[in-house]
C-alpha cells in the first residue's frame, strides 16, 4: 500500500476531527522539522510519508483528539517569542497568559534594575520572558513542585537566562524584597466540570478549592510583606473572577486595584500596588 503525501495526511487528521493548526505542527514533528513552518508544508505538500513517520503522525493525532495538549505531543510551546519545552510536569502555557508579561513589563518599566518575583513558574514562561525582555532585572521563579523547576531551569539554561529558582509553597519562605510579584496561579474550582477537559495537565497547578480562589487568597494575603513600597501584584485568573479578585486586593489594602483584558477581551489579571510610604 502506498503512503499518502503530505497534503493527504493532512486530510486524513482533518477527518478524524483535528484543527488544520494542531494537524501541521503535528506532521512537522513528525517529520523531524518542527522549525520549517507551515509555508514549508504548503510547498512540500506533494512529498511522500514513509511508513513509519505517517504511522507515527496518526498515533500522535489520535493522541490530540483525546484531549492531550500539543505542546506535550511535540515537546515545545513558544511563548513570548520564546521556545519553551514542556511536558506533563508543567501546565501548557497559553497565550493569554502574554497579557501578565505585558503589564509586568509596564510596571516595571521606570526601574533600572526591577526586582520581580514570579510564583507558580511551572515551565518557566513568565520568570523567562521577563528576564528575556529587561536582562537587568533579577527574576527569581518560584514553584513548589520539584519537576516544574526541573523544566523550568531546563529552559533558563537552554536560552541562556539567569533566572534564579525557588523551590517553595507561593511566598513561604521566600526572602527579599520584589518590585512587582506575577502569578498565574491555579484558579479553577475544585468541582468545575471543565477539569475533565484538562486530564493530561498537572491538577496541582489547575484546582484550587470550591470557589478556585483559595492560592490567590493566598498569595494576596503574603504578598504584602514581600512588596517594595509602591511595587506591583500582578495575578491571573479565570474568567469570571476578575471582581472578586479585585475585592480581595482592596480588602488587603492594595491601591490602584485594577483588570486587564485577554486577546478575547476578557478580564484575565487583575493587580494592585501597594501603597507609598509617605
Amino acid at each position: 500500500m502506498n503512503t499518502p503525501n503530505l497534503a493527504q495526511a493532512l486530510a486524513q487528521a482533518h477527518a478524524l476531527g483535528l484543527p488544520r493548526i494542531d494537524a501541521q505542527l503535528l506532521l512537522l514533528h513528525a517529520l523531524g522539522r518542527p522549525d520549517a513552518g507551515r509555508a514549508w508544508l504548503l510547498a512540500h505538500d506533494t512529498d511522500a510519508m514513509d511508513e513509519a513517520t505517517h504511522t507515527q503522525f496518526i498515533a500522535l493525532c489520535q493522541r490530540r483528539v483525546a484531549g492531550e495538549p500539543v505542546a506535550y505531543l511535540t515537546g515545545r510551546k513558544e511563548f513570548y517569542g520564546l521556545p519553551l519545552q514542556v511536558d506533563g510536569r508543567v501546565l501548557d502555557p497559553r497565550p493569554d497568559t502574554e497579557t501578565l508579561v505585558d503589564w509586568a513589563l509596564e510596571a516595571i518599566a521606570p526601574l533600572p534594575a526591577p526586582r520581580v518575583a514570579d510564583l507558580g513558574t511551572g515551565s518557566g514562561a513568565i520568570a523567562l520572558a521577563l528576564q528575556s525582555q529587561r536582562p537587568t532585572a533579577q527574576v527569581l521563579a518560584v514553584d513548589a513542585s520539584a519537576d516544574a523547576l526541573v523544566v523550568a531551569q531546563a529552559n533558563a539554561q537552554r536560552l541562556g537566562l539567569p533566572v534564579r529558582f525557588a523551590h517553595g509553597n507561593w511566598l513561604h519562605g521566600v526572602e527579599g524584597v520584589f518590585d512587582a510579584i506575577v502569578s498565574n496561579p491555579p484558579y479553577i474550582a475544585s468541582a468545575d466540570p471543565h477539569l475533565a477537559a484538562l486530564q493530561h495537565e498537572p491538577l496541582q497547578a489547575l484546582a484550587s478549592g470550591s470557589d478556585g480562589l483559595d492560592d490567590i487568597r493566598t498569595i494576596v494575603a503574603q504578598a504584602p510583606a514581600r512588596l517594595a513600597s509602591g511595587g506591583w501584584l500582578l495575578l491571573e485568573h479565570g474568567y469570571d473572577q476578575a471582581e472578586a479578585v479585585q475585592a480581595l486586593l482592596v480588602a488587603q489594602g492594595f491601591a490602584q486595584v485594577q483588570s486587564r483584558n485577554d486577546l478575547a477581551g476578557i478580564a484575565r489579571c487583575t493587580g494592585g500596588q501597594w501603597p507609598t510610604v509617605k
